[in-house]
């Protein structure tokens, strides 16, 4: 299993490369921008970890380049900056998840460890419900019938891995109200700033990807797979 880190210092890729390798990873490392976002597509890469701070490519560009390749695979993204606007904005751009600088390496291995955490044994493999079908499996997601927005019928669509945890929590409880709280639990793993938007980010960005009129919302209480 192996873990990229995309950091141009030298000081914290030794550091990483040291406490993941001795937690039983594989380190591949890279120090710019733009060599990272291809080592992204090697089949091995499992989750990347991120520095916003790169000297040749914005590491705000390296997400996007790999989202467009790779939508579903973890990425956790190392900033400096901890106001809730930029956690909000690093989230909606893609990131999994982040770690503010400077940090623990124990925080960091925790939240590695979260994002490839799988259950041994799915509930469930295949979910459909809605004109929906999501593989757990295989990331997989198709989108049945006239309906679909951009997708086309019995089209497969690309998610990134957060809107596809929310699809998926969506697709196991069909025709059930979850509220924002909930959506903030089982996804995001973690209690967020009230305040923020970041649950109707994503919900919008799922429905435009497989059709706005199959996730409802229930004004003052959540949202809702449309069965």
């Amino acid at each position: 299993m192996a873990v990229l880190v995309v950091e141009d210092e030298a000081g914290i890729t030794a550091f990483l490369r040291r406490g993941l390798e001795s937690a039983g990873f594989t380190v591949l490392s890279e120090s710019g921008g733009r060599a990272g976002a291809q080592a992204a597509l090697r089949e091995d890469v499992e989750l990347v970890v991120l520095d916003l701070g790169l000297p040749d490519l914005p590491g705000e560009q390296v997400l996007a380049r790999i989202r467009a390749s790779r939508p579903a695979l973890p990425v956790i993204v190392l900033t400096a900056k901890d106001a809730v606007s930029d956690r909000v904005a690093n989230l909606e751009a893609g990131a999994d998840d982040y770690v503010v600088k400077p940090f623990s390496f124990t925080e960091l291995l925790a939240r590695v460890r979260a994002r490839l955490r799988q259950p041994a044994q799915p509930s469930s493999v295949v979910l459909s419900a809605g004109g929906l079908t999501l593989d757990v499996r295989t990331r997989r997601v198709r989108v049945q019938g006239p309906s679909a927005d951009d997708a086309g019928a019995g089209r497969e669509v690309a998610l990134s891995s957060r809107e596809f945890a929310l699809l998926e929590t969506l697709l196991r409880h069909p025709g059930q109200v979850l509220s924002q709280v909930q959506l903030l639990d089982r996804v995001w793993g973690y209690d967020f700033d009230g305040a923020s938007n970041v649950v109707e980010t994503c919900v919008r960005h799922v429905r435009r990807k497989v059709g706005a009129e199959r996730i409802e919302t229930v004004r003052g209480a959540g949202y809702r797979l449309v069965s």
